[in-house]
């Protein structure tokens, strides 16, 4: 059995991307979560697992430790992680690549927060670059490959992907040039997996002091979905 170590599901963007990749494509896997509070867990985890990073997925004695790379591995047995079109698979492949590495002022700008809703003060025009390249991406992949996912009429690998995007736009409320654009993330929103994943994460009570202070000094909050943290 496949295992998929992650981190909490209301911030941790890196580990819902193979989360929801394994979800979509059936892929059978047993998760397991260590909570980013939770210490002596994280202590045990660097001990059996050097790199110290999650999501880790653990196939016998495979250990895989990014996200990409993790994708790239479960494709060699999965198919259905990418396009079959071979021409679909290498735009998937590319698109997802350029999330993986690029993107830096939205990522680094709007942390993934999935159950508040919050306003941008002073919104930087990196970010506002970043979504103009994002709404192009996402508009010639539907287009040039017929959708509703950006290669094809399933949820792929490259899908997975955007999937923290789509919750970084539905947390901030932010805007995307292309209407098309748009309504592929309210598709990412409604798909199964990322239902369940956020349902969990609002459920979730913990609340990390570094990610709320990222979000008060960028953003009004307006709304916390969340679970309340007990007494």
């Amino acid at each position: 059995m496949l295992t998929l170590t992650i981190g909490n599901k209301n911030y941790s963007s890196w580990s819902l991307r193979p989360w929801i990749a394994m979800r979509m494509a059936g892929v059978s896997f047993e998760e397991r979560l260590i909570p980013f509070h939770d210490l002596a867990a994280w202590a045990r985890f660097r001990t059996a697992h050097p790199s110290g990073l999650v999501p880790l997925l653990e196939d016998g004695n495979a250990e895989v430790w990014d996200s990409l790379a993790i994708v790239e591995y479960l494709a060699e047995t999965h198919p259905a992680i990418w396009p079959g079109d071979r021409t679909a698979r290498a735009f998937a492949r590319s698109a997802a690549a350029e999330m993986h590495a690029g993107f830096t002022a939205l990522r680094s700008t709007c942390g993934m927060n999935c159950g508040v809703r919050a306003r941008i003060r002073d919104m930087p025009a990196a970010v506002t670059r970043d979504l103009a390249r994002l709404s192009a991406l996402w508009s010639t992949g539907i287009d040039r490959f017929s959708g509703p996912f950006l290669a094809g009429s399933r949820f792929t690998a490259a899908d997975a992907f955007f999937c923290p995007v789509a919750f970084r736009i539905q947390t901030y409320g932010l805007d995307l040039p292309d209407p098309a654009a748009a309504a592929y993330v309210a598709r990412l929103l409604d798909v199964p997996g990322m239902r369940a994943w956020y349902d969990a994460a609002l459920a979730e009570t913990f609340r990390d002091p570094p990610h709320e202070a990222e979000l008060v000094d960028l953003a009004v909050l307006l709304q916390d979905l969340r679970a309340q943290p007990s007494e």
